[in-house]
């Protein structure tokens, strides 16, 4: 053999000397440095059996995570509304809450959506309802497609019925 090949690291070379350590073993008697207490000392909580403390806990002072100061917002408002990228509706003929969910893009808690994205539409999509950017609205229209917000439609005839 040749010394190249006696210093090639192989599995079956490898040795486990100094690798692990035997664990300690506690309350054995006065001779092994660990007896009696166990290492756990005289007296208090940590020295008692289930005496654990739980994390975070700086006896009875007030703690680090209490002590500073709070930060951030959840909106409970917008908790049912959902952005689709353009891309994602290519291809459907007809898009609306219910379309949607059925193509699973969207959750059935999902109320409102809104569609962005600037990018070329091949198919002809018709939107029902549902609320787009300007990039979006343009992609649309300019691949022969249609908008059309029932709710704008909605509040035009309740206020014609108003005025008449």
């Amino acid at each position: 053999m040749t010394e190249e090949t006696k210093t090639i690291m192989n599995l079956n070379s490898l040795s486990s000397v100094g690798t692990s350590k035997n664990r300690k073993r506690v309350g054995r008697g006065i001779g092994s440095g660990t007896g009696k207490t166990a290492g756990r000392g005289h007296k208090g909580q940590k020295s008692r059996s289930g005496g654990n403390i739980r994390r975070g806990f700086e006896g009875g002072q007030m703690p680090l995570q209490m002590r500073l100061p709070k930060f951030g917002f959840s909106s409970r408002v917008n908790n049912y509304f959902k952005e689709i990228n353009i891309k994602n509706i290519d291809g459907m003929k007809l898009v609306n809450l219910d379309t949607l969910k059925e193509k699973k893009l969207i959750t059935k808690s999902v109320k409102k959506v809104k569609i962005f994205g600037n990018t070329e539409v091949k198919s002809k999509i018709s939107v029902e309802g549902i609320a787009c950017t300007k990039g979006a609205k343009h992609s649309i229209e300019n691949a022969g497609g249609k908008i059309i917000d029932t709710k704008k439609t909605v509040r035009k005839e309740k206020t014609s019925k108003e005025e008449s």
